[in-house]
């Protein structure tokens, strides 16, 4: 079951033999099986793929702040030259993460846990050192393979994919766990570039130390930066002897506290229940205006581009995404898939699911190793939205199987309008009020929408330190109906 959900493909269909390439930041010559068209070609491929899965994060001004930050440090780094994009994506996990070609990606829920301009600079100095070291293709190269485990679960029928092959390598690279050596690496450049640029560095010992509380607060829940960027050591011991030594007799640096606090005002904070959200087993998607129960016991994931659910021991999987079906009936897209050659066969039957039209059945698909059989319902949703299902079980027809139809079954429009107009919580600023502790202001800024732990780290202080009076806070104030 493992090979249908991690995809893999090997280095050999997009490069041939090994040659030298000259590294950017060391001039010298290093053998790579990687060309440096060819990590274009990724980052070029792998861009429509991320904002498929992730979103582009809804404030044009926070987006438009981030890139030029981050083109201000590219600019320093050892390849200024290179068309670089620094995207912010609308995810909650706390991360960020640099694909090859200068592709960098930043998600909302880092901003959050980032005191200034300055730390911002740090994290994306840091995302461009990994793209001039030219780390993704060192590692590539020594895996000798692309394939790498997704963040959702992912049926491995290519005809059926949401993305075109080189955009799925692409997501791989996205949790790529980077070489020890490669870390601080790329931690010695984001030193040097946030410096350069005219930021003081001096600032980023306190990123990693926040970032160490948030992956401790986390566990293994949720991927967060420390995740994809384990710690090749101390790291906050690291980079504050870096940051002392390349701040030495300089002058004039910044810092940008309240320009980059200012930017926060109104932070999507946390999950969005706009984009669907689980209570217990059932999902809800607001935004589309359906909820679906999946069954008992399996584990659930929410992305954007789809819903995923995996059975116990991995012995049966589920997932749910929107396809375009260019308007025609279920039944009617069944059999332009089977006329198009995506699927070998297909049996099943038009009916009503929760007044939608619908198809459900089981069908055969050509897979990445032999033909993959498959239960699967095409659900014609509110407006033009066609809605695919697709489960597979270690043997058609058994348990696990009737459990993925019965999930299907229950698809049908919100029932409860409470479960429909619903808001995110969001960042707001404030001053404290009076002097006291983070746990004692709180509730009198109405900063419910997050623990009070939580808070603390967003605010990089500790809930029982004594604040003073007008000190700014990041408070999280929750959301709210329509």
């Amino acid at each position: 079951m493992n090979r249908r959900i991690v995809a893999a493909v090997s280095l050999a269909l997009l490069v041939g033999v090994g040659s030298c390439a000259k590294n950017p930041v060391t001039g010298k010559s290093e053998l790579s099986l990687v060309s440096s068209g060819q990590e274009m070609q990724l980052g070029l491929e792998g861009y429509p793929a991320v904002l498929a899965e992730y979103g582009k994060y809804d404030d044009a001004a926070l987006g438009a702040y981030v890139d030029s930050v981050g083109q201000r440090v590219a600019h320093v780094s050892h390849l200024p030259d290179l068309k670089w994009h620094f995207t912010l994506v609308d995810d909650s996990a706390v991360n960020a993460f640099a694909m090859p070609g200068g592709y960098i990606y930043v998600t909302r829920g880092i901003l959050a846990y980032l005191g200034s301009e300055a730390q911002l600079a740090g994290v994306l100095g840091h995302e461009v050192g990994h793209v001039t070291h030219r780390h993704t293709a060192e590692a590539m190269t020594r895996q000798q393979i692309y394939g790498l485990g997704f963040g959702v679960l992912q049926v491995a029928v290519p005809s059926l994919r949401p993305y075109s092959g080189a955009g799925q390598q692409a997501l791989g690279l996205l949790f790529l766990s980077y070489s020890r050596g490669a870390e601080t690496q790329a931690d010695e450049l984001g030193v040097e570039y946030a410096t350069k640029a005219g930021y003081d560095p001096r600032e980023i010992p306190a990123t990693y130390a926040t970032l160490k509380r948030v992956s401790a607060a986390a566990g293994a829940s949720i991927p967060v930066y420390m995740s994809t960027h384990p710690d090749p050591g101390q790291r906050e011991v690291t980079t504050r002897q870096l940051a002392t030594t390349a701040a030495a007799g300089k002058t004039g640096l910044e810092i940008s506290q309240r320009k980059y606090l200012h930017h926060l005002e109104g932070l999507v904070f946390g999950t969005d229940p706009r984009q669907g959200y689980f209570e217990k087993q059932t999902f809800y998607q607001p935004e589309t205006n359906f909820q679906i129960e999946f069954p008992a016991g399996w584990k659930t994931q929410n992305s954007r581009a789809t819903v995923a659910a995996g059975g116990p021991d991995q012995q049966a999987m589920m997932q749910l995404s929107q396809t375009d079906g260019g308007g025609q009936a279920p039944d009617a897209y069944v059999h332009s898939l089977l006329s198009a050659g995506k699927l070998t066969s297909a049996q099943g039957n038009s009916e009503k699911i929760g007044g939608f039209d619908s198809w459900v059945g089981r069908i055969v698909t050509p897979g990445d190793n032999g033909p993959v059989t498959l239960a699967a319902a095409f659900i014609k949703g509110e407006g033009k939205n066609l809605f695919q299902v697709l489960g597979e079980s270690a043997t058609p027809g058994d348990a696990n199987e009737q459990a993925i139809l019965t999930s299907i079954r229950t698809f049908r429009p919100i029932a409860d309008e409470a479960h429909k107009n619903v808001h995110p919580a969001r960042v707001h600023l404030a001053p404290a009020p009076s002097a006291g502790t983070l746990t004692a202001l709180l509730p009198k800024l109405g900063g419910t929408g997050a623990s009070v732990d939580e808070q603390a780290i967003v605010n990089g202080v500790e809930a029982d330190e004594q604040l003073q009076a007008g000190k700014t806070l990041k408070v999280v104030r929750p959301g709210a109906a329509k």
